[in-house]
């Protein structure tokens, strides 16, 4: 399974608890320990509130701070760790917290720019895999997971989820596999009617 380009994995503003398990969203991959798992993480992004940006930059001395940013010294894989933001996007203070790979000084720049960039859309829209972020992030841990050994060799590691299949009952299926309709079942009211975006 491998993820990296910049993304945005949850819509809305996560509250504290749910920013936490955000830190971790692949908490549950197999052979967690085993390999170097950095493109999971880095180009994760999502809004929090003030209230735990302040919180967290107060927790640790942070690793560095730049205008608008700062990055935690604590390291989640590798080179990757998180980096808190608080931009001003359409004259209103905003905050975020992003996996960067500070090995790259350019990286939490870029997602800096990404982030504004998203951000400023006039229209409120959604891609299809903004969509499917979303589910994963706010998905329980009971219900997703990744393909284990039951699944061919080839789609294995990749992530599922848990849909309701009508008469067939309760299934697991590949995230990347749900028709519209069930995304659109997975997904918040608010979420559901938003138009599609084109991905960037």
């Amino acid at each position: 399974m491998t993820l990296s380009p910049i993304r945005k994995v949850y819509q809305g503003i996560a509250d504290r608890r749910q920013m936490f398990r955000l830190f971790d969203r692949h908490a549950q991959r197999p052979n967690r320990f085993e390999k170097d798992d950095s493109a999971l993480y880095r180009g994760e992004w999502f809004e929090i509130g003030q209230a735990d940006h302040d919180h967290m930059f107060e927790i640790l001395p942070p690793l560095w701070m730049k205008a608008e940013m700062f990055a935690l010294r604590e390291f989640l894989t590798g080179s990757i760790t998180g980096v808190f933001f608080a931009l001003r996007i359409d004259g209103q203070p905003r905050t975020f917290h992003g996996y960067c790979d500070v090995s790259d000084e350019n990286s939490p720049d870029r997602m800096r720019a990404a982030i504004i960039e998203r951000e400023s859309r006039p229209l409120k829209a959604m891609t299809r895999e903004e969509r499917l972020e979303h589910i994963w992030s706010s998905a329980h841990d009971d219900y997703r997971g990744y393909a284990r050994d039951r699944w061919a060799e080839h789609l294995r590691g990749a992530r599922t989820v848990l849909v309701y299949g009508g008469q067939r009952g309760t299934l697991l299926k590949l995230l990347d596999q749900l028709t519209d309709a069930e995304i659109a079942a997975k997904l918040p009211v608010h979420l559901r009617y938003l138009p599609d975006a084109i991905a960037a």
